[in-house]
């Protein structure tokens, strides 16, 4: 996810125009496509980044919680196998996270800070799938008028560390990032009940892939 968000740090990219439109379907959202992105990296390219912004019915306060909660990835974020928190102290931890793919599996530790109720970053320290992966979420202000509300934006930057490893993740990636806002925000579905707070039938959605 990450990563998402099994591993959560990229500066902001500046993202496309915001899209506003009319819709009858509940803003459980459905993800930004990302499979074109993904499915066509050539093996052994370097650094990719992408970033999705949606504007959704839980409040900051809520989508942070389960962002934060690294512990609990391995129940709910799609092909994390294990998480487990080793380090935390105020605004920081260290946890080891291992994903699955198969036939892929590997393991790593991710480096978390966090910002409540803002944000939550963390970057890959170690492993033998990524030179490079950091993940970013960031939750701001909602609709105007509905405080129940807020906006997220989810970045991703990655680069695989072999050719081997280019050739299976960049499936692993595919299946992982398109889904991954779709996972949290199904758990904020079972944590919390329904997305409320939101203007009756607008959902906002943009997306960033360079």
């Amino acid at each position: 996810r990450y990563l998402h968000s099994c591993g959560i740090l990229m500066g902001s990219p500046s993202l496309s125009p915001v899209l506003m439109r009319k819709t009858n379907i509940c803003p459980v959202m459905s993800p930004v496509p990302a499979r074109t992105f993904l499915s066509k990296l050539p093996f052994g390219d370097k650094r990719k980044d992408y970033a999705e912004r949606h504007l959704v019915g839980y409040s900051k306060e809520q989508m942070y919680a389960i962002v934060a909660n690294v512990e609990s990835y391995r129940e709910f974020v799609p092909w994390c196998k294990r998480s487990r928190v080793t380090f935390r102290r105020p605004g920081f931890m260290r946890a080891d996270l291992q994903v699955g793919f198969p036939p892929l599996v590997e393991s790593y530790s991710s480096t978390v800070t966090l910002v409540e109720p803002h944000i939550v970053r963390a970057t890959c320290t170690d492993g033998r799938l990524f030179n490079h992966l950091e993940t970013e979420w960031r939750f701001g202000r909602g609709a105007p008028g509905h405080p129940e509300s807020c906006t997220i934006e989810f970045s991703i930057s990655f680069e695989f560390r072999s050719l081997l490893h280019s050739q299976m993740a960049s499936m692993f990636f595919d299946e992982v990032v398109k889904q991954m806002v779709t996972a949290f925000l199904r758990r904020a579905a079972k944590m919390y009940g329904p997305q409320r707070g939101l203007p009756s039938g607008f959902v906002m959605d943009s997306v960033h892939q360079p």
